[in-house]
Protein backbone atom coordinates (compact mmCIF):
# COMPACT_ATOMS: atom_id res chain seq x y z
CA UNK A 1 0.00 0.00 0.00
CA UNK A 2 1.35 3.28 -1.27
CA UNK A 3 1.90 5.78 1.47
CA UNK A 4 0.38 9.06 0.16
CA UNK A 5 1.95 12.17 2.46
CA UNK A 6 5.33 11.48 0.92
CA UNK A 7 6.27 13.80 -1.83
CA UNK A 8 8.53 13.49 -5.22
CA UNK A 9 11.94 12.26 -5.03
CA UNK A 10 13.34 15.83 -6.09
CA UNK A 11 12.37 17.21 -2.92
CA UNK A 12 15.12 14.97 -1.02
CA UNK A 13 18.06 17.02 -3.09
CA UNK A 14 16.39 20.10 -1.97
CA UNK A 15 16.55 19.13 1.58
CA UNK A 16 19.66 17.84 1.52
CA UNK A 17 21.09 21.13 -0.07
CA UNK A 18 19.22 22.82 2.59
CA UNK A 19 19.87 20.47 5.89
CA UNK A 20 23.93 19.88 5.56
CA UNK A 21 24.70 23.97 5.86
CA UNK A 22 22.04 24.08 8.65
CA UNK A 23 23.33 21.66 10.43
CA UNK A 24 27.10 22.57 10.01
CA UNK A 25 25.96 26.02 10.98
CA UNK A 26 23.86 24.71 13.89
CA UNK A 27 26.92 23.02 15.15
CA UNK A 28 29.34 26.21 14.65
CA UNK A 29 26.23 28.32 16.72
CA UNK A 30 26.45 25.24 19.51
CA UNK A 31 30.62 26.13 19.77
CA UNK A 32 30.45 30.00 19.31
CA UNK A 33 27.19 31.19 20.47
CA UNK A 34 28.08 33.15 16.76
CA UNK A 35 25.27 36.38 16.77
CA UNK A 36 25.80 38.45 13.64
CA UNK A 37 24.07 41.81 14.70
CA UNK A 38 22.77 41.98 10.62
CA UNK A 39 19.93 39.23 11.79
CA UNK A 40 18.50 41.69 15.10
CA UNK A 41 15.15 42.16 14.07
CA UNK A 42 11.33 43.88 15.73
CA UNK A 43 9.79 40.52 16.18
CA UNK A 44 6.14 39.43 16.75
CA UNK A 45 5.87 37.20 20.34
CA UNK A 46 2.83 35.60 21.17
CA UNK A 47 4.85 34.80 24.64
CA UNK A 48 7.29 37.26 26.87
CA UNK A 49 10.71 35.80 27.03
CA UNK A 50 10.92 36.45 30.87
CA UNK A 51 7.87 35.84 33.42
CA UNK A 52 9.03 37.88 35.51
CA UNK A 53 9.16 41.39 33.86
CA UNK A 54 6.22 43.64 32.90
CA UNK A 55 6.76 42.30 29.34
CA UNK A 56 3.43 41.43 27.39
CA UNK A 57 1.73 38.16 26.00
CA UNK A 58 1.41 38.68 22.24
CA UNK A 59 3.61 41.47 21.72
CA UNK A 60 6.58 43.02 19.76
CA UNK A 61 10.43 42.24 21.15
CA UNK A 62 13.96 42.72 19.80
CA UNK A 63 15.63 39.29 18.81
CA UNK A 64 18.07 38.03 16.91
CA UNK A 65 17.25 35.72 14.15
CA UNK A 66 19.66 33.47 13.94
CA UNK A 67 19.25 30.83 15.88
CA UNK A 68 15.24 31.25 14.72
CA UNK A 69 17.24 30.81 10.87
CA UNK A 70 19.12 27.82 11.86
CA UNK A 71 16.54 25.98 13.28
CA UNK A 72 13.58 26.49 10.78
CA UNK A 73 15.89 25.70 8.14
CA UNK A 74 17.30 22.62 9.72
CA UNK A 75 13.67 21.49 10.16
CA UNK A 76 12.52 21.96 6.63
CA UNK A 77 15.65 20.07 5.29
CA UNK A 78 14.72 17.22 7.33
CA UNK A 79 11.03 17.37 6.60
CA UNK A 80 12.22 17.22 3.07
CA UNK A 81 14.83 14.57 3.52
CA UNK A 82 12.36 12.31 5.67
CA UNK A 83 9.21 12.89 3.81
CA UNK A 84 10.80 12.22 -0.02
CA UNK A 85 10.10 9.20 -1.66
CA UNK A 86 13.28 7.25 -2.91
CA UNK A 87 13.48 6.41 -6.58
CA UNK A 88 11.98 2.91 -6.34
CA UNK A 89 9.38 3.39 -3.30
CA UNK A 90 8.64 0.10 -2.27
CA UNK A 91 6.92 -2.32 -0.05
CA UNK A 92 10.01 -3.01 1.49
CA UNK A 93 11.43 0.46 1.94
CA UNK A 94 8.10 1.72 3.42
CA UNK A 95 8.45 -1.29 6.00
CA UNK A 96 12.09 0.41 6.36
CA UNK A 97 10.62 3.71 6.46
CA UNK A 98 8.35 2.84 9.01
CA UNK A 99 11.00 0.58 11.56
CA UNK A 100 13.44 3.53 11.29
CA UNK A 101 10.62 5.89 12.26
CA UNK A 102 9.38 4.04 15.42
CA UNK A 103 13.09 3.17 16.33
CA UNK A 104 14.12 6.71 15.95
CA UNK A 105 11.16 7.44 18.60
CA UNK A 106 12.06 5.03 20.85
CA UNK A 107 16.05 5.91 20.95
CA UNK A 108 14.80 9.58 21.22
CA UNK A 109 12.86 9.08 24.10
CA UNK A 110 15.17 7.01 26.32
CA UNK A 111 17.95 9.41 25.90
CA UNK A 112 15.51 11.90 27.22
CA UNK A 113 14.17 9.40 29.96
CA UNK A 114 18.05 9.31 30.46
CA UNK A 115 18.41 13.19 30.91
CA UNK A 116 15.50 13.68 32.71
CA UNK A 117 17.29 11.37 35.41
CA UNK A 118 20.65 12.93 34.84
CA UNK A 119 21.07 16.38 33.73
CA UNK A 120 19.28 19.57 35.95
CA UNK A 121 19.02 23.04 35.86
CA UNK A 122 19.35 25.25 33.18
CA UNK A 123 21.79 22.58 31.26
CA UNK A 124 18.13 20.59 31.04
CA UNK A 125 16.79 23.42 28.66
CA UNK A 126 19.94 22.94 26.34
CA UNK A 127 18.87 19.32 26.31
CA UNK A 128 15.75 19.60 25.42
CA UNK A 129 16.32 22.39 22.63
CA UNK A 130 18.85 19.70 20.82
CA UNK A 131 16.17 16.74 21.66
CA UNK A 132 13.83 18.54 19.30
CA UNK A 133 15.79 17.34 16.35
CA UNK A 134 17.06 14.35 17.42
CA UNK A 135 13.94 12.28 16.45
CA UNK A 136 15.11 13.89 12.57
CA UNK A 137 18.43 12.80 13.49
CA UNK A 138 18.12 9.23 14.22
CA UNK A 139 15.52 8.89 11.59
CA UNK A 140 17.36 10.07 8.74
CA UNK A 141 20.69 8.15 9.98
CA UNK A 142 19.00 5.02 10.38
CA UNK A 143 16.94 4.91 7.19
CA UNK A 144 19.62 5.84 4.75
CA UNK A 145 22.25 3.33 6.90
CA UNK A 146 19.52 0.36 6.67
CA UNK A 147 18.86 1.10 2.43
CA UNK A 148 22.53 1.44 2.26
CA UNK A 149 23.44 -1.44 3.97
CA UNK A 150 20.86 -3.56 1.78
CA UNK A 151 21.64 -1.91 -1.70
CA UNK A 152 25.36 -3.47 -0.71
CA UNK A 153 23.90 -6.96 0.64
CA UNK A 154 21.67 -7.67 -2.40
CA UNK A 155 22.38 -7.48 -5.89
CA UNK A 156 20.08 -5.49 -8.21
CA UNK A 157 17.56 -6.91 -9.63
CA UNK A 158 16.68 -6.19 -13.33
Amino acid sequence: MPIKLLLPNKYKKIGWIILIPSFILGFYLILTSFQPSWLNARVFSIFPDDYSSSKKYFSWMDVNLTNTLVGSLFIIGSLLVSFSKEKNEDEFIANIRSSSLLWAVLVNYILLLISFILVYGTSFLNVMLYNMFTVFLIFITRFNYILYKNSKSIPDEK
